[in-house]
């Protein structure tokens, strides 16, 4: 049975992804920030490891950088949903950043169930050359 580290500091968000991954047989460890995710990555082993961008008390990219060089075997999923309220300026592509950082993969969301099933999978089989941010519209 595959484990799943998922670090998001939203409390919803992290329990629909848990029960959906426990659903579908996998070992989930949900976490609520970059500190405790941290503490169950050196405590357990997984398969993957799905990490919010934007946190409270670990800057995003700051979790994702020091995530992969704790653990860089393991893939490491990126999610955001941040977005800028003003179009008027284009902002910066954070997901991308994230796959510069050492994120294997990034889910913008919302995403769809179908879609995290996906991903995760793809990261459990192996690297491949598609590492793009997928874009979805419904939430998990």
């Amino acid at each position: 049975m595959p484990r799943i580290l998922v670090v998001d500091d939203d409390p919803m968000v992290g329990a629909t992804i848990e029960v959906l991954l426990q659903r579908q047989g996998f070992d989930v460890t949900l976490t609520d920030g970059g500190e405790t995710g941290l503490a169950a990555l050196e405590a357990q082993t997984f398969d993957v490891m799905l990490v919010d961008i934007f946190m409270p008390h670990m800057r995003g990219f700051e979790s994702i950088r020091i995530f992969h060089e704790r653990a860089p075997a393991i893939p490491l999923i990126a999610m955001s949903g941040y977005a800028f309220a003003s179009s008027a300026s284009p902002s910066p592509d954070f997901l991308r950043m994230a796959l510069e950082l050492g994120a294997a993969r990034c889910l913008r969301k919302p995403f769809t169930p179908e879609t995290l099933l996906t991903t995760i999978r793809e990261c459990i089989a192996g690297p491949s050359e598609s590492a793009q941010p997928k874009d979805t519209k419904e939430a998990p």
